[in-house]
């Protein structure tokens, strides 16, 4: 079993950084790609960045590509989210997840472990 503790939410406005944090239980956690979703009011979940196992392959959405980061720490069981030059419409809560496979995630857009979710409102 794996959990999922995400922080570092909170409103900004348009054009800042924000960064989010994920911290994971487990002493799998160097063995599972990580990455976060969102889900804004009235959306479906959507796929946002995902880590494999070595924090060296990633995934972006191209709604985020070039903006958000991805990043884990394998030794404290971390995994975040850089988010920079933050858009009203980047406002969801957004959701840490573990899952076998980046790829898997990106493209499923599915995970079998997921946080509580932390909300993110950019004003404009």
């Amino acid at each position: 079993q794996v959990q999922l503790v995400e922080s570092g939410g909170g409103l900004v406005q348009a054009g800042a950084s924000l960064r989010l944090s994920c911290a994971a239980s487990g002493r799998t956690f160097p063995t599972l790609a990580m990455g976060w979703f969102r889900q804004a009011p009235g959306k479906e979940r959507e796929f946002v960045a995902a880590a494999a196992p070595n924090g060296v392959t990633t995934y972006y959405a191209g709604s985020v590509k070039g903006r958000f980061t991805i990043s884990r720490d394998n030794a404290k069981n971390t995994v975040d989210l850089q988010m920079n030059s933050l858009k009203p419409e980047d406002t969801a809560v957004y959701y840490c997840a573990a899952d076998g496979s980046a790829n898997s995630m990106a493209v499923l857009k599915a995970a079998a472990y997921w946080g509580q979710g932390t909300q993110v409102v950019v004003s404009s």
